[in-house]
């Protein structure tokens, strides 16, 4: 029972992070990116969704699959 508690306290943050966001592939679609442009600024932008996510796990003091599960805005 434990485990679906936090089964679905995760999901739900997930699905809260990811509505919150525009993904980096919607933000790339709406500036109309193609080619060498599409591919920095994706590279760029998934690095930098990471380093958020990294440190707002750090501020949640999250490790091991608590932190793994935590929702990236890719």
């Amino acid at each position: 029972m434990k485990r679906l508690a936090l089964a679905l306290l995760l999901s739900s943050f997930a699905i809260s992070g990811a509505l919150a966001d525009p993904t980096c592939h919607d933000r790339a679609t709406e500036k109309k990116l193609a080619g060498a442009a599409l591919t920095s600024f994706m590279k760029k932008c998934e690095s930098d969704a990471a380093a958020t996510c990294d440190t707002q796990a750090a501020d949640k003091k999250l490790s091991g699959a608590a932190k793994i599960a935590s929702p990236r805005s890719a």
